[in-house]
Order: structure tokens, then C-alpha cells, then sequence
């Protein structure tokens, strides 16, 4: 997510300060993503750099807001209009099973189901979130249910990957493609991992 481009569609409202925006990206995402104030000053700074923000005098109490200016009214309408590009970044699970995948002495399977089980905790504590909550009734609720329900369906992805993964790694075993590490009690050589 840009904390960059929130902040300016934010300050499209009008102007305001630092910690006025803090809260408010808060609010609006549903405190899902923490942001440091320190941050919030900082990437305003770039931006008044940029010339898509300008300082538009204080408060009684001497908190700085900061307007939008033409340039950053242009940023956050090509922001809000430009589909987001999912990035192939590095995924730490996929890649703890590639490699496991790789290691003769790893019992896979074992480290799928430790992960699946994690991700079913954490879908049913997002279900139970979800289903404790009333219907929005403010923009804030909106925002809150939105992320919600954006971690809800990329732990579902989840889970439905890992068994995927785990039906890939069976036939991988079947074909030969890798070896089925020995199970047994007397079999030190396969690290077990336990349940």
C-alpha cells in the first residue's frame, strides 16, 4: 500500500496536519495497518519536496496543515484510476516449501499441515471478527469491513493453495520426482516436524 497516496487522497477532503492524518488513514483502513506519525512527517516532507503538498499555516495550537496542491490533486486522480499491479515479490510461505520441497529429509507434508492449521485459526478469528460486527454504518465501518473482508478471502487463498500444494507434492512423491522421506520410528535420518 502507499502511505504516500493515501495521504494525499486524504488531503483531498481539505487541508490538515500530521496527526489529523495519522488518525484519519487509521480510521479509514480500519487500524489494520499501523502507521508511525514520524512517518506520516516525513512523507509529507517529501511531498511539500515534490510540490504536491504546500504548508497552509497552523492551528491555535501550532500543528502545521498542509494543502493539496494542482500536482497532487493529479496524483491522486491517477492513483484512485490506475489498477493496482500485483508485484511478484518474494513470499516467504511459498518459498519455506519450495524449498522444503528440495530437502530429502523433510516430511512435508507435516510442514503443510502446521501452516494450514495456523491459517484456519486465523480464518475463523477473521469469521468471528467479521460476523461480531454490525452492519456498516459509517464510512469507517465501511473501510473496516473492506480490509476485513480482504483478509478473509487471502486466508481462504490460502488455505486452498496449501492443499493444493500438498496434492502436488503427493503426486511429485508418486512420480518419483522426489523421494518420500522414511517415517518410521527406528528412521532418524527424516526430520519429522511435530503436530
Amino acid at each position: 500500500m502507499s502511505v504516500r497516496s493515501s495521504l494525499l487522497a486524504i488531503l483531498s477532503e481539505g487541508p490538515a496536519y500530521g496527526y489529523q492524518l495519522r488518525g484519519d488513514f487509521d480510521l479509514r483502513t480500519g487500524g489494520t495497518w499501523p502507521l508511525n506519525v514520524g512517518q506520516v512527517y516525513s512523507t509529507l516532507e517529501r511531498l511539500e519536496r515534490d510540490g504536491l503538498v504546500d504548508r497552509s499555516g497552523s492551528d491555535d495550537e501550532g500543528r502545521v496543515r498542509y494543502t493539496l496542491t494542482a500536482g497532487g490533486s493529479a496524483e491522486v486522480r491517477s492513483w484512485l484510476t490506475t489498477p493496482v499491479q500485483r508485484q511478484a515479490t518474494r513470499d516467504e510461505l511459498a518459498m519455506k516449501l519450495a524449498i522444503a520441497a528440495t530437502l530429502p529429509s523433510v516430511v512435508i507434508s507435516d510442514i503443510i499441515q502446521i501452516q494450514r492449521s495456523s491459517t484456519l485459526a486465523h480464518l475463523q478469528s477473521l469469521t468471528r471478527t467479521k460476523a461480531d460486527a454490525a452492519a456498516p454504518s459509517s464510512t469507517a465501518d465501511l473501510a473496516w469491513s473492506l480490509v476485513v473482508e480482504s483478509m478473509l478471502f487471502q486466508a481462504e487463498a490460502e488455505v486452498r493453495w496449501l492443499d493444493h500444494t500438498e496434492a502436488v507434492i503427493a503426486k511429485a512423491v508418486r512420480q518419483g520426482l522426489v523421494g518420500a522421506p522414511a517415517s518410521t520410528a527406528a528412521d532418524t535420518t527424516a526430520t519429522r516436524v511435530p503436530r
